[in-house]
């Protein structure tokens, strides 16, 4: 049976991962770094309100600054609200003006696992003649773009943006202890990739501003680069892994090929 690692280990761990040191934090925390050390060697229990600031000046994701105050006893200070209760009826309807408001370009909402809470016409539209197994509720990104059934074999430069992707869900899985994001990534990971050499960007040349995915749909070649948004000092569990991704069109072509496809 695994033990559940004291409030000292997990502000080490997060100390460690931000890559800096007991003075450092102390000085940041109105501290020392003699109390910083009693607290991460067991030898004093840290306050709420110290815990709370910790956790604050190393950037702890609100659920797990939920697991320090656990650890150290105290009661969690974060709600987790579903999204579909009553109380979050204005930022559900928020969030679906936005994304329509983004039409006809694609925009979406995905949790911290990748599901898609809302997404908008122009996601519908990339997911047209998919297999239906990908499209039951609730759906994942991360499985809907890299399954060999899914949106990958229209990717023209997969190699790329798989890798990326990949990166960005290693980089959350360091972040955060998630036993689901890690088995979501073991999954993806796992898929079959089709040898395409003669997968690519577009032959013009284009000065991207960031790596564009680039995709094929009814016969157009399209080019997006992707933007991902997430909500200023949240104070809910779930508002804090809620990001919204838009894919902003990267050439005029794709512009206009969205454009003519009408409201």
């Amino acid at each position: 049976m695994t033990s559940t690692p004291s409030v000292g280990a997990l502000l080490r761990t997060w100390r460690e991962r931000r890559g800096i040191s007991q003075l450092e934090l102390a000085g940041r925390a109105d501290s020392s770094s003699r109390h910083i050390s009693f607290i991460e060697t067991g030898r004093s229990r840290p306050s709420e309100e110290m815990l709370l600031r910790l956790a604050d000046r190393l950037d702890v994701p609100v659920r797990e600054r939920n697991a320090l105050l656990l650890a150290a006893g105290y009661a969690p200070h974060y709600a987790q609200t579903p999204l579909d209760d009553p109380s979050m009826e204005g930022l559900r309807e928020g969030l679906e003006r936005l994304l329509t408001g983004y039409e006809p370009y694609p925009a979406l909402v995905v949790d911290a696992t990748y599901q898609v809470v809302a997404a908008n016409r122009g996601i519908a539209m990339l997911l047209d003649g998919l297999p239906e197994h990908l499209l039951v509720p609730p759906l994942n990104a991360m499985r809907i773009t890299l399954h060999p059934e899914g949106l990958a074999p229209k990717i023209r430069n997969l190699a790329e943006w798989r890798g990326h992707l990949l990166a960005q869900m290693e980089r959350q899985i360091a972040l955060a202890r998630s036993a689901p994001l890690r088995a979501l990534y073991e999954e993806v990971s796992a898929y079959p990739v089709a040898d395409r050499p003669g997968d690519a960007a577009p032959g013009e040349a284009a000065a991207y501003i960031a790596l564009p995915l680039v995709i094929e749909h009814d016969g157009h070649l399209l080019s997006f680069v992707s933007s991902i948004a997430t909500f200023n000092t949240p104070m809910d569990v779930t508002v804090a892994e809620l990001a919204i991704e838009t894919l902003l069109p990267a050439d005029p072509a794709t512009v206009k090929y969205l454009r003519s496809l009408g409201p």
